[in-house]
């Protein structure tokens, strides 16, 4: 990887929630209503989302070039939880709100449920902070040991696969005790806070795998099982989202559960965004892929998904369906940030054309990888 290209491939999630956040800045300045309000306040904070990714991309593409210090191992890293922290402690104040206004309600708990995501990602920086490690574990054969001295401490491998799954459950059970009923707001308001929980919750599910797979390879402990289970439950997690909005859509008779379907189908293609990196892992580990390099394309073409459903959306300029319209921009946003890291990562890895490094652990120049 040439440095114009690692400042591009840099580049594309600022830029990405650039362009998020613009958006929700004008929806917010320029439109009126409840559902302004919702849209701009959401699409604000799924930037967040994007600057976590750049946390990602930065802390690989810095190893990839041999750049990377130890300033960077930490500063990455905490950058991508501040960010988190910053839209959690967002989500929370609005519903904290008293009186609370009907809109915070929905925009409270879907900017919460964003920083759950922005938490996974950011585990993602953290485990990434070794990257290079997996091109020296997989030019290794099967069943060799892990390295000496090991690249993470034994509460580090605990704790990183732990935080994305805290945050998976608590926004699953946050989804649930507003399906049920609970959690206050009108009717109309907990049935779109809570099946766009789901989706985000289905999103940070998908992040496990991510987070476990980079983790076990790191640590030399990927097994034959995990090349089909991670990318399972991913392709699973956008696959369940994509349906129950559909089912949403065939029965829906209220306004609001349009809003919530168009949007949960946004949140299953940021899944299958996210099945193109765990895939491209399991693809590429002690084996030659020739199709590796062609995984890119699956952010690519959900990004465009999500932007063709917003501008239909956006056409059929009904009430109903003007704020997934608009948040569907932000989530294809996200989607083509995802492109970028799992353009980086399969340039990182070798792209399947059997480029691993040599046994000493140096890079081998055609990856363009470089030693920390």
């Amino acid at each position: 990887m040439n440095d114009k290209i690692s400042v591009l491939f840099r580049a594309i999630p600022v830029l990405m929630g650039a362009v998020s956040s613009a958006l929700g800045g004008y929806v917010l300045a320029h439109a009126s209503g409840p559902s302004a309000r919702v849209a701009g306040l959401v699409l604000v904070f799924l930037a967040a989302v994007c600057l976590c990714l750049f946390a990602t991309a930065a802390t690989i593409i810095r190893q990839l070039i041999g750049r990377f210090t130890a300033l960077d191992k930490v500063l990455y890293p905490v950058f991508g939880f501040a960010v988190s922290g910053v839209t959690i402690g967002y989500g929370l104040s609005l519903l904290a709100e008293t009186p609370r206004p009907a809109p915070d309600f929905v925009a409270g708990h879907v900017v919460f449920g964003v920083g759950m995501i922005c938490v996974c990602v950011s585990c993602v920086a953290t485990v990434s902070t070794r990257f290079v490690k997996i091109t020296e574990n997989s030019a290794r054969p099967e069943g060799s040991p892990p390295l000496s001295p090991a690249p993470f401490g034994a509460f580090t491998v605990r704790a990183l696969p732990a935080l994305p799954v805290l945050a998976a459950v608590i926004t699953w059970v946050w989804a649930v005790v507003l399906l049920a009923g609970g959690g206050g707001g009108d009717r109309d308001g907990r049935f779109t806070a809570g099946h766009v929980m789901v989706g985000l919750a289905l999103v940070c599910t998908c992040l496990i795998g991510l987070v476990a797979g980079i983790l076990r390879q790191i640590q030399n402990t990927y097994s034959a099982r995990e090349r089909v289970l991670w990318p399972g439950v991913a392709a699973a997690c956008g696959a369940v989202a994509v349906v129950w909005a559909v089912i949403v859509l065939a029965v829906h008779t209220r306004s609001a559960q349009l809003a919530a379907a168009y949007v949960l189908i946004g949140l299953g293609l940021i899944c299958w965004s996210i099945l193109s990196k765990v895939l491209l892992l399991a693809l590429v580990w002690r084996r030659d892929a020739p199709l590796a390099n062609r995984v890119p394309l699956i952010p690519v073409g959900t990004a465009l998904l999500c932007l063709f459903l917003s501008s239909f959306l956006f056409e059929s300029a009904g009430p109903a369906v003007i704020v997934p319209a608009r948040v569907l921009v932000g989530l294809g946003c996200i989607c083509f940030s995802l492109f970028s890291i799992v353009s980086i990562l399969e340039s990182g890895t070798g792209g399947g054309d059997g480029t691993q490094a040599d046994d000493d652990g140096r890079a081998d120049p055609v990856s363009g990888t470089g030693p920390v």
